[in-house]
């Protein structure tokens, strides 16, 4: 399946579930389709979670949640060697990391030791047990959410494993109409109970794979990195985005425009996401977070300030 139709295939699929959400939800299957991981974060009650349960429904894949709290141990993530009096040796019993898609659903509730057991697997798709690796199944795609508002029994992600995620999404409220027609799909049962896998995971490794296809010019590539760089040596910024924000940027803008049936990646591709993948790797200093200024502020003013190639 090509990336256009499997975006369309997915998309209509999970929006048939989460209602209103189409901007992020394009943006999902495009992190889905670049090989990146993705933080959803947002208010109790926003669908967070039915956000990644309907694109697991929606993929003929292995799913597995996590549902993180204080008291979870790195080895309830990704597994722990048992030792066998009848064969006289450890054996690795693996995790709920060891599957295609991996919800971790408040993981900001989780020690930071847990927390950390996630960057190996995140970075390199892979776990190290007692000196032997554990490759991950292709695709690993992980989805985690967090709540944005409690601060008690929480443990903020650090900057290392926020850069290990390609984008960082939010939902918002619906508006009047939308929650109604919501109040109304859900009357008797939930429509993700309803819902059937629309494509495969051969369908997402080869959509992956024609990505290379679509081409990004020189002046684009530019474009990205001084956007990227602007970040750095922003004077309400005490660290900016790393390099990988410059790699992921243009991997996702290939999927966007993979989507739109387009061959190269335009200016409109990457400002489309820019903000997600660029914002929640920024640390601001001190006065701009006391002056109430955002990172997503920061990059939108960005955005109109850097030349954009002709």
């Amino acid at each position: 399946m090509n990336p256009r139709a499997l975006h369309q295939t997915l998309s209509a699929a999970v929006e048939s579930v989460v209602l209103g959400q189409s901007v992020p939800v394009r943006k999902l299957v495009a992190a889905l389709v670049a090989g990146g991981h993705v933080l959803v974060e947002d208010f109790p009650g926003t669908g967070k979670t039915t956000l990644a349960k309907a694109l697991a429904r929606s993929l003929d894949a292995n799913f597995r949640r996590v549902q993180f709290t204080p008291d979870l141990l790195p080895s309830d993530i990704v597994g722990v060697s048992v030792y066998s009096s009848h064969d006289q040796k450890f054996t690795f019993h693996r995790g709920p990391v060891f599957t295609h898609l991996l919800l971790a659903d408040e993981i900001n509730r989780a020690s930071p030791r847990t927390q950390s057991a996630l960057l190996e697997a995140m970075a390199e798709a892979q776990v190290s047990a007692e000196g032997v690796r554990h490759g991950l199944p292709e695709p690993f795609f992980v989805i985690a959410t967090q709540n944005p508002v409690e601060f008690h029994g929480t443990y903020p992600l650090p900057e290392a494993q926020l850069d290990r995620f390609a984008l960082k999404l939010s939902l918002g409220y619906l508006n009047v109409e939308q929650e109604m027609a919501m109040l109304s799909a859900q009357n008797g049962s939930h429509p993700l109970e309803q819902l059937a896998a629309v494509a495969s995971v051969a369908d997402v490794l080869a959509a992956r794979s024609m990505l290379a296809e679509v081409r990004v010019s020189a002046a684009l590539k530019r474009y990205v990195v001084e956007l990227v760089a602007a970040t750095r040596g922003h004077a309400g910024v005490a660290l900016g985005a790393s390099p990988r924000a410059s790699l992921v940027l243009v991997r996702l803008a290939q999927a966007l425009a993979a989507f739109d049936g387009e061959d190269f990646v335009s200016p409109e591709h990457v400002q489309e996401v820019a903000v997600e993948v660029i914002a929640h790797r920024l640390v601001l200093a001190r006065e701009q977070r006391f002056a109430g200024v955002s990172a997503v502020a920061i990059v939108s003013g960005l955005l109109e300030t850097v030349p954009v190639p002709a």
